[in-house]
């Protein structure tokens, strides 16, 4: 019986296939070894280093001299010539937004703060001004812009391409965020919950790196969750999953920004927590309540220890529904450490159902507040589509 060989097209096809597996396995880790992408890929060591020099030698990927366990290894990351992302991150009173290129790397960045009830149209005219300056900072073109992440403080819905609930963001309301942001910058834009992109990026890069099941949690001026299952954010059927701030936690309770009574934000969030103190230390801010309690003001180390108590339990019921080996605790809340990961630490354990041994990781975010800007880059990444027919294949044997 005559033995059966691959056409070249199959041929073609499965390198082709190869290729991208090993593309994706780079972007989701920023960069690894030869022998890690092997490992990561599942192909063969010798697969791994034809593709490497391959798409090397055609300017796709890139490669450097490094050391793994003592031994000298080959790191392979996106070429940095392949083009440049931006990440935007909108909260309710700050806007951060970030230049970087295919491989990571940030190369610069600006921050500023927002009225409290900023209008889309003008907050994204401000993008657009501001991706034109830093690109002139670094001698590029919009054109060499690939994609833009944004990082949005609310539910989204990615069915209409807007917030999914009036009212959280007032002067968001109704507009296709995606659209509009592209229709300024003429570059492809992907909008995702702050939330959602803050796990991506401490999954990536931070305090859930390496596991599989985390939920990181943002907790400044309004309070969400991201949520990665299976080593995969999950978004729900909608693209609203993970709306965290929302949990009722007080049946009739005050009302919400989101028009619900006692949701967790009423209690728990930066506004919440301010409004507590007000009599005590008049105008003032979430950052310097926590500044103040990391000095030993009595009245805001009770604040955040109650906020944390409040969002222990909260996360407590989050917990014994998905079972995550990590809560990563982030936003600007975050900032006062132990004062407030303490409380909510303890909350968490009284609260689960499991023995103590089972019980998550609690920790602070590794990234910080740019942590959904960062999270904004890796997603504009994601999406990205890159070419890796770039190289002549190998001549394939005729049958």
């Amino acid at each position: 019986m005559a033995i059966q060989r691959r056409t070249p097209g199959s041929q073609t096809s499965l390198r082709e296939a190869n290729r991208a597996r090993i593309i994706d396995v780079i972007k989701k880790y920023g960069g690894l070894t030869q022998v890690e992408l092997a490992g990561a890929t599942g192909l063969s060591p010798a697969t791994v280093s034809n593709i490497v020099k391959e798409l090397s030698s055609s300017g796709v990927l890139h490669t450097t001299q490094s050391i793994r366990s003592g031994r000298r290894a080959q790191r392979v990351t996106l070429a940095h010539s392949l083009g440049l992302v931006v990440g935007v991150h909108f909260s309710a009173r700050h806007m951060r937004i970030a230049l970087a290129d295919v491989a990571n790397t940030v190369v610069t960045e600006n921050h500023m703060p927002l009225a409290r009830d900023h209008r889309a149209d003008n907050e994204l005219d401000r993008v657009s001004l501001l991706l034109t300056d830093m690109l002139e900072s670094v001698e590029a073109s919009r054109d060499e812009v690939l994609a833009v992440g944004l990082a949005l403080p609310a539910p989204y819905d990615r069915g209409s391409g807007t917030i999914a609930r009036r009212g959280i963001m007032r002067g968001w309301d109704g507009v296709e965020v995606a659209d509009s942001l592209a229709r300024r910058l003429r570059r492809p834009v992907y909008v995702d919950n702050a939330a959602n992109l803050a796990a991506l990026a401490e999954a990536r890069h931070g305090a859930a790196r390496g596991k599989r099941n985390a939920v990181t949690l943002e907790i400044g001026d309004g309070i969400g969750a991201g949520l990665l299952l299976n080593g995969q954010v999950f978004r729900g059927s909608h693209g609203v999953a993970g709306e965290f701030g929302h949990f009722t936690v007080r049946q009739n309770g005050a009302i919400c920004r989101c028009g619900n009574r006692g949701c967790l934000e009423t209690v728990a969030s930066g506004p919440a927590i301010i409004e507590g103190l007000r009599d005590h230390l008049g105008s003032l801010n979430l950052g310097d309540v926590v500044v103040q309690a990391m000095t030993g003001d009595a009245r805001c180390i009770r604040a955040i220890a109650e906020a944390g108590r409040h969002i222990g339990l909260a996360a407590a019921n989050l917990c014994n529904l998905l079972d995550p080996e990590r809560i990563v605790v982030g936003g600007e809340l975050a900032r006062a450490g132990e004062l407030l990961l303490g409380p909510l630490r303890h909350a968490v354990e009284r609260s689960l159902i499991v023995d103590e041994d089972l019980m998550p990781d609690i920790v602070q975010a590794q990234l910080g507040l740019r942590g959904a800007t960062l999270g904004a880059i890796a997603y504009a990444i994601d999406c990205i589509a890159i070419d890796t027919d770039l190289a002549a294949p190998e001549p394939v044997e005729k049958a």
